[in-house]
């Protein structure tokens, strides 16, 4: 059952672990193979998984995983009706990707239902899964991207829409935009949104760094993590090439919303777009006593309004700012990860 980020937290803390070995004892690990290559072949692409049973909204990340546990298919409610026409005030229906070890449930209980009662059309899949086991967000990114591009086209012939808005929470937000700026997707989307973005990828605390130093870490980090893990790394090949001739293509609006106490990407600064046209909003900027990190964005009040205002600014109310406690969320995405 996957569970959301648990792997990535889980791995986070064996990675400290073993860098800690390595540093004391001086070790040199070898590398067990090469590194993967940038782009994935198309042979290896699969269809995305598309949840289809309509589940209650949930508080947060542990409540969805518990959910799951007996409703593996769930979709958050009025989120993959097929049927759905799009309207003249939202013409473009609103795809959702989800984060890392995630899936559509887990990320988007909360905030699907929202957009499908404002009016929107609202989709979402579970990418990047590995066969034969329930997680998802795990393996190769290109290939994610690949799935997103299907789906979207699934969703314009399903609608007769032009284009779609893509919502992107964490790693959803790379493998959007790699279909967006590598896979010709631009022409297909009208608003791309990053949540809690790792646009230029993190160093975790500067261990990112210092095991890319030390020969077959990475490779380590991705036994206990993930493939699509590593390959957000700040300086990984992915990276490297996603936002290679710039980070943004002309046609499409491109909002970054990120935390500055981000618990996942630092430095704070890689959160945000550099090329034109990307609009980039900070979180404390809009409400200071709000001190939401990474894993908590998606269940943020205060996110979630801000999320309806850049997608509907003509109809959306203001959003209103209350005090949130750093570290919120933390606690149930790690009870998530190892129940």
């Amino acid at each position: 059952m996957e569970q959301s980020h648990g792997l990535w937290s889980w791995g986070f803390s064996q990675l400290c672990r073993v860098v800690l070995a390595c540093a004391l004892a001086g070790a040199v690990i070898v590398g067990s193979g090469a590194a993967p290559t940038a782009r994935a072949e198309p042979a290896g692409f699969r269809p995305a998984d598309v949840p289809t049973d309509a589940a209650p909204p949930q508080s947060d990340h542990l409540a969805a995983a518990m959910y799951l546990k007996s409703h593996p298919n769930a979709v958050p409610a009025g989120t993959n009706n097929f049927g759905c026409v799009p309207s003249a005030v939202h013409p473009r229906p609103v795809v959702l990707a989800h984060g890392t070890d995630s899936s559509a449930y887990s990320d988007w209980s909360a905030i699907a239902p929202q957009l499908s009662a404002a009016g929107f059309c609202v989709f979402a899949l579970n990418y990047g899964g590995k066969p034969g086991v329930e997680s998802y967000g795990t393996e190769d990114l290109w290939l994610s991207a690949h799935q997103i591009d299907a789906f979207v086209d699934d969703v314009l012939a399903a609608t007769g829409a032009t284009q779609v808005d893509l919502v992107g929470f964490s790693q959803g937000a790379n493998v959007t935009r790699l279909y967006v700026n590598k896979l010709g997707g631009a022409p297909k989307v009208g608003k791309w949104v990053g949540i809690a973005s790792p646009s230029y990828g993190g160093v975790m605390y500067g261990l990112v760094p210092l095991a890319q130093a030390i020969p077959g870490l990475m490779q380590v980090f991705e036994l206990l993590t993930s493939l699509a893990a590593v390959q957000q790394a700040q300086g990984s090949p992915i990276m490297t090439e996603l936002n290679a001739g710039g980070d943004t293509v002309p046609g499409v609006q491109y909002v970054t919303i990120g935390s500055r106490v981000d618990e996942m990407i630092q430095p704070f600064e890689n959160i945000a777009l550099r090329g034109p046209g990307a609009r980039n909003i900070v979180l404390q900027d809009m409400c200071a006593a709000d001190l939401t990190g990474h894993f908590h964005m998606v269940y943020d009040p205060f996110v979630q309004q801000l999320l309806l205002d850049v997608l509907d600014p003509g109809h959306a109310p203001a959003p209103v700012c209350v005090p949130v406690a750093l570290g919120t969320g933390i606690p149930e995405v790690i009870i998530a990860g190892n129940s």
